[in-house]
């Protein structure tokens, strides 16, 4: 993918985020810079899995509907939810009503709960997957890695669902765990020296 001129400075950056209105803060705030905390993290792998066979720019518009939906992604209420959540769940317009994906996300808090207590935080779990920083490959034209295939196998074998590498994959460069921001985009360099500065958790 190439670079494409948006936003009202006229830089150039990711094409991607030329694509809906809505995408150009997301991209400019978040997509890419790391992150350590782990309700987002959490967060952000539900949506990843709820996006499944749907496009981002639908997750993003519901995103606040959702984060209101299952209580901002707070794994440990989110693990205590019973029938009635998921009942209550599947009838939020406001939401993908997708019955398989609802009972994912809150199953994988339960898994959640279980990867803190073993392995101090879902930050520390995560952050080990980090890939070294490779020069040769072209930002954007992967859909997997080795780190996505070898987390999302990892966490399937703890028993999380709605995991694919390709979804993991997503997830790892929305919360930076790899700049994947386009060669010339101007957020790129921005990105890159928040991962500098960045305390690997559990280093």
């Amino acid at each position: 993918m190439g670079d494409f001129p948006a936003g009202p400075d006229g830089q150039a950056r990711c094409r991607w985020c030329a694509s809906a209105p809505e995408f150009l803060h997301y991209h400019d705030q978040e997509w890419g810079f790391p992150v350590a905390d782990d309700r987002r993290l959490f967060e952000k792998l539900c949506l990843e899995s709820f996006q499944s066979g749907l496009s981002w720019r639908t997750i993003l518009a519901k995103r606040e509907n959702f984060r209101a939906a299952f209580h901002g992604f707070d794994f440990e209420r989110m693990a205590r939810y019973i029938d009635r959540d998921t009942e209550r769940l599947l009838g939020d317009a406001g939401i993908v009503r997708h019955r398989g994906k609802i009972e994912a996300v809150i199953h994988n808090a339960k898994r959640a709960q279980e990867l803190v207590q073993s392995e101090g935080s879902l930050a520390a779990y995560f952050w080990r997957f980090e890939p070294d920083a490779d020069p040769q490959v072209v930002p954007q034209t992967a859909s997997t890695s080795v780190q996505s295939v070898a987390l999302s196998k990892d966490l399937k074998k703890r028993g999380w669902k709605f995991v694919g590498p390709t979804t993991v994959y997503a997830f790892m460069q929305a919360m930076g765990l790899l700049n994947d921001h386009a060669t010339d985009c101007v957020i790129r360099p921005l990105a890159e020296r928040e991962r500098t500065g960045f305390s690997r958790p559990g280093r």
